[in-house]
């Protein structure tokens, strides 16, 4: 599919404040801005970059107000509030052409219990299985090969990606996105050792996912012990990400990739957890609590913490930390020095 935009469309997509320069061509593509093209649309969204800008060979760049330069010849500033966001804007456009929302119906090859219950609106690809007593609402879209349990619900224009698993009585709600390979309601990791045997704890609570959450390929979320496994309204997580049984995840929150969350652990709301960090069980972060990345956390954190490494301290004390560890050679060198000169001395 090509997809072209005139400058004009262009400003009126990303809510540019004003335009300066001249091209009369049109965009096709969005590109960075070292690699884009006089047909490609590039963005400064990191002031890091700001030398680029002058040198991109781009028809139009989305620039900060704030920026200062002048397009080149041929090209095109659109100066907007936030270029990052504004790129979002157009590509929301673009997505919507590239995977346009399938229509409504169930797939032949689907198959589905006759106590299921599936909106006319939504759609059912090849090779679903939606079990007894689900729910499939209005507008939802069920790509090819997913499964859906028994007295599973699935909320208002939820999108789930090819292979999606949902277990039975888990719960999403309305306007989520879980890409392909997620599984939204496993068994929770939940055993106990009994006269020199590991004996499985049966999990018999369920997943609850709020109102426009998303959940990024190949993620685990595991039914709870007993009760619910919660993620809250808005909240981000991205691929290979694992949240055990009874965990509960606050509001707005963004889980990085390769993120492992332990048994019964509660998020506030707002709270970012850089890759790979990982956190023990039965802990309480506050809201907006901050990880860096590869930190691993044993302690509760109070609200607005940021933690960093491992085991986690506050992230200035940390970075000093890291300094001095450094420079443990060289004081190893000194005291022992230090030490050879004392024994010199008493001889």
């Amino acid at each position: 599919m090509t997809n072209s935009f005139s400058i004009a469309e262009l400003t009126s997509m990303t809510g540019a404040k004003s335009v300066e320069g001249q091209n009369v061509g049109v965009i096709t593509g969005v590109a960075s801005l070292a690699e884009a093209t006089s047909a490609d649309l590039s963005f400064l969204g990191n002031p890091k970059y700001a030398s680029e800008v002058s040198a991109t060979k781009a028809g139009a760049v989305l620039v900060p107000m704030a920026y200062v330069g002048q397009p080149s010849s041929g090209q095109v500033f659109l100066r907007v509030e936030n270029p990052s966001y504004a790129l979002a804007l157009l590509c929301s456009v673009l997505e919507a052409r590239l995977w346009p929302r399938p229509a409504a119906g169930v797939h032949t090859s689907a198959v589905i219990s006759s106590s299921a219950k599936v909106a006319p609106s939504a759609h059912v690809g090849p090779l679903c299985v939606i079990g007894d007593h689900a729910e499939v609402s209005a507008g939802a879209v069920i790509e090819a090969r997913c499964y859906i349990g028994a007295q599973a619900r699935i909320g208002a224009d939820t999108w789930l990606k090819p292979g999606v698993s949902v277990g039975d009585y888990c719960q999403i709600g309305a306007r989520c996105r879980i890409q392909s390979g997620a599984v939204i309601g496993s068994d929770g990791f939940g055993y106990e050792p009994i006269n020199g045997e590991i004996q499985r704890i049966p999990q018999i609570g369920n997943v609850v996912l709020e109102d426009d959450v998303e959940v990024g390929a190949n993620s685990t979320l595991d039914r709870a012990r007993f009760s619910k496994t919660v993620v809250g309204r808005g909240t981000k997580i991205d691929n290979l990400v694992q949240i055990a049984h009874n965990v509960r995840i606050g509001r707005q929150c963004l889980i990085t990739a390769q993120v492992g969350i332990a048994g019964s652990t509660t998020l506030g709301d707002h709270c970012v957890l850089g890759g790979q960090s990982g956190v023990a069980g039965h802990l309480t972060l506050g809201d907006r609590v901050k990880l860096g990345a590869q930190t691993g956390l044993f302690e509760d954190v109070p609200a607005d913490g940021f933690m960093n490494g491992t085991p986690a301290a506050p992230f200035g004390l940390e970075r000093r930390l890291v300094v001095l560890s450094r420079r443990l050679p060289e004081l190893f060198k000194k005291v022992d020095s230090l030490a050879a000169s004392l024994d010199s001395a008493k001889r």
